[in-house]
């Protein structure tokens, strides 16, 4: 039964011919008896690429590489390493020599590319700085009272608790912070201070790095809340950089807290 089917396809025929000749025969079945005997020529589907991957090809021995193939044919690098993979590289190096010089061409453009994106920052904040300039008490209540009600102690309305606690990490913020509280009219002596950080953390270098930050005496600070350790979690915050959360408390601040909470909703509401 397969010797018929080989027969036809060496003598030319097309898999259609073949059925037709032979009647109905499962498609399946027929591909079975011809598997390892190639069919005619004429039978192949042209690919529409084909004479693009023979020029390819042909570049790619003429020594060009990658990026010169497909600016010069117009295709996908896709499809030109797809082409040409066989092929040796023009400059006589390995597979995974060429992998390796690429890897270091790569690492070479973003060591440029980073200090460039950068710069490009950098000119833009100066730029967007430019543009507040100095700031009035008034424009400072303002930011602060917004900073306070983002990152601020709020009270909720089955607890009232009117009382003024800012806790963040950021140093800068800190600092307006406290612009704030002296363009409110609060005195540096009625705040207190906390510092929350890890117990795996360098307690008293960052003890002393917020009391440098703030400006503060000493015993304006109260004892340290320390997190527990869990060895299984991993943190980003470690290291000299770290230092923990500073809170900051108002004493008596509860007519603060109100002014506060009319401020942030004045600006909110636009």
């Amino acid at each position: 039964m397969r010797e018929r089917p080989i027969a036809l396809r060496r003598e030319g025929k097309s898999r259609r011919e073949i059925q037709a000749i032979l009647g109905l025969i499962d498609p399946g079945t027929l591909s079975g008896f011809l598997q390892g005997v190639p069919p005619a020529e004429w039978t192949r589907r042209p690919n529409a690429k084909d004479d693009l991957r023979a020029k390819a090809r042909e570049l790619r021995t003429e020594g060009l590489n990658y990026n010169q193939i497909v600016a010069r044919l117009g295709v996908s690098k896709s499809s030109v390493s797809l082409w040409v993979r066989d092929l040796p590289t023009p400059d006589g190096l390995s597979r995974q020599e060429v992998q390796e010089r690429a890897a270091e061409a790569s690492r070479q453009y973003w060591a440029r590319e980073r200090k460039l994106r950068a710069a490009h920052r950098a000119d833009k904040q100066a730029a967007a700085a430019a543009e507040i300039g100095e700031l009035s008490d008034r424009e400072v209540i303002i930011a602060g009272a917004i900073a306070y009600w983002c990152e601020g102690s709020k009270s909720k309305p089955y607890a009232r608790g009117d009382r003024v606690i800012f806790t963040n990490s950021d140093p800068r913020l800190i600092l307006f912070f406290l612009r704030f509280l002296d363009a409110a009219g609060i005195s540096r002596s009625d705040l207190r201070f906390c510092m929350q950080i890890h117990e795996s953390a360098d307690v008293a270098a960052a003890q002393g790095f917020w009391i440098e930050v703030t400006g503060s005496k000493e015993e304006q600070f109260l004892e340290p809340t320390l997190k527990h350790h869990n060895p299984k979690t991993t943190r980003k915050n470690v290291g000299d950089g770290y230092r923990g959360c500073l809170r900051i408390e108002v004493r008596r601040g509860t007519r603060l807290y109100g002014r506060i909470e009319g401020w942030a909703t004045a600006v909110m509401a636009g």
